[in-house]
C-alpha cells in the first residue's frame, strides 16, 4: 500500500503506540486521585504538557488538551469571542479556512458577530491588503490558518499579528496550526494555536490549544475544573501522552525530514508534469517555510478532462490511497470551497487530486504513483473522449 493521504491522517508512530499502551495497561489511575496509581497518571500528563510545549518553540505557552484540532478551534473561536464581545463584534478570517473554522464564524454570524471572510489568489495566497482593510478597532478576533489543507499554501500569521498591533485592534489572533505543527515553524505572535495529534503520527482524538501566556478566556467545558478550569472532564491519559511523545518525535531532524519530504513532493510533480498532459498545479510551485510558499508535504493537481473521486478509485485499486480534498468534507455533496475561493472552474476543481506526503513515503512509491496515475488519467481520457 502506497499511502498519500496523511493531510488527512497519518500512520501511528510504534514509539506512541507503545506509550499509550503503557497507559493504558500500567498507568491507568485517574489523574485527579491522590493515590499512587493517580500520581503516575499526572506524571505522565505533566510530561506531555511539556513536550508539546517545548515541541511548539513557543516560551511560556499554555497548553490545554483537548479532543483534537476542531475542539481547539471552537474552543479558540467561542472562548475569543465571547472574551471581547463588550469591545466589538467583528471577526475576520478567510475563505478557505477548515470547517471547524468557518462552521463556528458561521454560529457566531448568527448570533450578531459580524464575520468579515478574506479571499485569496490562484495559488491560495492570502490577500494581506483586504485582511488589513478588514481588521479595524472593532475587531476582537482574527482567525486564520498557517498552512491550507488543501493547497498547502503557507500563511503571513505573524504579519496578521503586526497589523493587529499597528491598528490598535482589540483582536486576539487564533491559529489553526493542524497542517503545519511538526512541519514548520509555528508563529511565534499568535494567542491561540490549534494543533492535533493525528496529523504528526500520533493517536486520532488528542490535540491541544496553545494559549498565551496570562491568556484567559471562558471555560470551554465546565465540571471539575481539569485544565486549569479551561475544559473540564477527566483526562485520556493515553491519548495525551501518545501527543506528547508524537510531539517529541515530530521535532526531532524536522528540517531533514521536511527536506526529504519536499524532494519527494517535487519529484512527483515532476514526474506527473512530464507523463500527463493538461494539468493545473493549484498548490504554490516553491516549497519553504514562508508565507506564499507551499508546505513541502501536500500538493494539489487537477487533471483536466477527469474526475477526481474516479481517479482516486482507480488509484486505489492499484494500492495507492490519495483525496479529492479535506477529508472533514470530502464525504459531503459539493466542490471544494478552498478551490472555489482560488477561483478554479468546476471542471478543474472536478478533476482534483491531493497528494500529501510523510517521511514514510519512499522514492519508489513516487515513482510508482506517477507511473499508475499517468496510466489512469489517460484511460480516463480515452474513454471520456477527451479530446
Amino acid at each position: 500500500m502506497i499511502y498519500l493521504d496523511n493531510s488527512a491522517t497519518t500512520k501511528q508512530d510504534a514509539l506512541v503506540t507503545e506509550r499509550m499502551v503503557r497507559c493504558m495497561e500500567d498507568v491507568y489511575g485517574n489523574p485527579s486521585s491522590l493515590h499512587r496509581m493517580g500520581l503516575d497518571a499526572e506524571k505522565m500528563v505533566k510530561q506531555a504538557r511539556k513536550e508539546v510545549s517545548e515541541a511548539s518553540g513557543i516560551a511560556g505557552a499554555q497548553v490545554v488538551f483537548t479532543s483534537g484540532g476542531t475542539e481547539a478551534d471552537n474552543m479558540a473561536i467561542f472562548g475569543a469571542a465571547k472574551a471581547g464581545r463588550r469591545r466589538g463584534k467583528r471577526i475576520v478570517t478567510s475563505a478557505v479556512e477548515h470547517p471547524a473554522v468557518l462552521e463556528s464564524c458561521a454560529a457566531l454570524e448568527q448570533d450578531g458577530f459580524d464575520v468579515v471572510r478574506v479571499g485569496v489568489d490562484g495559488q491560495g495566497r492570502l490577500d494581506l491588503a483586504a485582511a488589513e482593510a478588514a481588521i479595524d478597532d472593532q475587531t476582537i478576533l482574527v482567525t486564520m490558518m498557517q498552512v491550507n489543507n488543501e493547497s498547502g499554501t503557507i500563511f503571513p500569521i505573524d504579519e496578521l499579528a503586526q497589523i493587529i498591533t499597528e491598528k490598535k485592534a482589540p483582536a486576539l489572533l487564533h491559529c489553526d496550526a493542524v497542517q503545519s505543527f511538526g512541519k514548520i515553524p509555528l508563529p511565534h505572535r499568535a494567542d491561540l494555536i490549534s494543533i492535533s495529534g493525528h496529523k504528526i503520527h500520533g493517536p486520532k482524538g488528542s490535540g491541544a490549544l496553545l494559549m498565551r501566556k496570562g491568556l484567559q478566556i471562558p471555560a470551554f467545558i465546565h465540571g471539575g475544573g481539569q485544565e486549569k478550569g479551561f475544559r473540564s472532564g477527566t483526562e485520556n491519559v493515553p491519548a495525551i501522552a501518545g501527543l506528547g511523545a508524537a510531539s517529541s518525535l515530530c521535532m526531532k531532524d524536522r528540517k531533514k525530514r521536511m527536506k526529504g519530504i519536499a524532494a519527494l513532493r517535487d519529484l512527483l510533480l515532476a514526474g506527473l508534469r512530464e507523463n500527463i498532459p493538461d494539468i493545473l498545479v493549484n498548490s504554490p510551485e516553491q516549497t519553504g517555510e514562508m508565507p506564499g510558499q507551499c508546505c513541502g508535504s501536500l500538493l494539489n493537481v487537477s487533471f483536466l478532462g477527469t474526475r477526481g473521486e474516479v481517479l482516486l478509485h482507480s488509484l486505489e485499486q492499484e494500492g495507492i490511497c490519495v483525496s479529492t480534498g479535506s477529508a472533514c468534507s470530502s464525504n459531503k455533496k459539493g466542490r471544494s470551497h478552498v478551490l472555489q475561493a482560488m477561483g478554479r472552474s468546476d471542471k478543474e476543481i472536478e478533476g482534483a487530486i491531493r497528494f500529501s506526503l510523510s517521511g514514510y513515503n519512499t522514492k519508489e512509491e513516487i515513482e510508482e504513483t506517477i507511473e499508475k496515475t499517468a496510466a489512469a488519467v489517460k484511460r480516463f481520457r480515452r474513454l471520456g473522449s477527451f479530446r
